[in-house]
């Protein structure tokens, strides 16, 4: 059966809600993850040895020049050479959070993408925009409750899939003309170098009338991207289907061997 996009869900019923609720713990259990592992690396060990002795460790980075309220980390993830993870140094939950949907809310995907130096150091051979991306999973394809966004080198096939039809996404979200990873998604563009004054999280809440309400169960997916020479990104996101196999894991989109650093 075909997976439904995002907008194309009807409104969660209560009883619905529970139901996709039990199966994340559910899943989140069966994974043997405590929950709380990644906010315990940022809160008592990286953001107290960046205090104390201006060593980030075991962080890549810590930047606390904002307030630690609005601070980031930048972690080495233990799966793949390139892949980092970027945390807030507050407690924030995850995409479901509407922290990130507040007027005033810190720029974490920018720091992403900023954080982009820190894949292409160990990639063994340069990495171009369009090489790169960011990715949040939904409440039901993450194991880990403290917001944590991947960077890494897109999947070559992805990265296919998005030039083949570069021309077809446009300024607003529209369905992407082909399945990802075997789940089907919908696309905007980005006109910008970087992702200053751009919040893709609010973008995404106003995808579908009732995206707000349901961040959760949403993924999202940012990919480099060029548009008739000028630099841009280009913008996925899917609403997990648990009961059929789709847990909104854009994580799926990226490859954490990096074959592209290879070529």
């Amino acid at each position: 059966m075909r997976h439904r996009r995002p907008g194309a869900l009807g409104r969660f019923s209560g009883a619905a809600s529970a139901f996709l609720l039990v199966i994340f713990v559910s899943f989140t259990a069966a994974r043997g993850a405590d929950p709380s592992t990644l906010w315990h690396i940022v809160h008592d060990r990286c953001v107290p040895e960046e205090e104390h002795s201006h060593d980030p460790a075991p962080c890549a980075l810590v930047d606390l020049s904002a307030g630690e309220a609005r601070g980031y980390v930048v972690l080495k993830d233990l799966v793949g050479a390139t892949q980092f993870l970027v945390l807030p140094t507050a407690r924030i939950g995850g995409i479901e959070s509407p922290a990130l949907l507040a007027a005033d809310a810190p720029n974490y995907m920018q720091d992403a993408w900023a954080a982009r130096s820190f894949v292409a150091a160990r990639a063994p051979h340069p990495l171009s925009r369009e090489d790169i991306s960011l990715a949040i999973n939904s409440v039901f394809g993450r194991s880990q409750n403290q917001l944590h966004i991947h960077v890494d080198c897109i999947d070559p096939k992805v990265r296919a899939a998005l030039a083949r039809h570069l021309d077809a996404i446009g300024d607003a979200w529209r369905p992407f003309p082909e399945t990802l990873a075997g789940h089907a998604y919908i696309a905007r563009r980005l006109l910008a170098s970087d992702l200053a004054g751009v919040n893709p999280f609010l973008l995404l809440a106003e995808a579908a009338p009732d995206a707000r309400a349901h961040m959760g169960a949403y993924t999202l997916f940012l990919a480099g991207a060029s548009f008739a020479g000028k630099p841009g990104f280009i913008l996925l996101a899917d609403r997990a289907d648990p009961l059929r196999g789709d847990f909104g894991s854009g994580e799926s989109l990226q490859d954490h061997a990096c074959a592209l650093a290879a070529r």
